[in-house]
């Protein structure tokens, strides 16, 4: 099981593809706090429901300085289909191999059904300006966790 993050740590860098085909990395992302969210598995209910979420929460979250970066184990071309049919206007990042997500502590055993399966963890991991992990909360919920997350941040 991978190590989770908690408050005061240094971010994993990372770089990984980008629906759209550009490669994002934490590293250009230096100087700007960033959201980065980490769901099991795009054009699903509930990771429908939480990029929807974003996507209507983002411009009171650029406000307050955040940028939002969701993350899953898709391959590109289904985080390419899963943006345009949401109309999402933040990047998707292809992490197909699951090295950032167990890098922050996303990836690791979980309940699905009732059995005890090893898949993503749904995760948000929030970092200052500096790269440094500032909120870190893993099982969160979809539904309602981007209201619960302004609050926290006051965005």
């Amino acid at each position: 099981m991978s190590i989770r993050l908690e408050p005061g740590d240094a971010a994993p860098n990372f770089t990984l593809p980008a629906a759209g085909g550009e490669a994002v990395s934490l590293e250009q992302l230096q100087g700007q706090k960033v959201i980065l969210y980490f769901y099991p598995k795009a054009s699903t209910p509930g990771c429908t429901t939480q990029a929807c979420d974003f996507r209507d929460s983002l411009d009171s979250l650029a406000a307050t300085g955040y940028t939002v970066l969701g993350i899953s184990p898709d391959p590109v071309s289904d985080l390419e289909k899963f943006s345009a049919e949401q109309a999402l206007s933040f990047p998707l990042l292809s992490d197909e191999d699951h090295a950032v997500a167990e890098s922050f502590g996303a990836w690791g055993e979980k309940k699905n059904y009732g059995r005890v399966v090893e898949g993503l963890i749904r995760s948000t991991i929030v970092l200052d300006e500096a790269g440094t992990v500032t909120l870190a909360q893993y099982n969160v919920k979809a539904t309602g966790h981007v209201a619960r997350l302004r609050e926290k941040l006051a965005a």
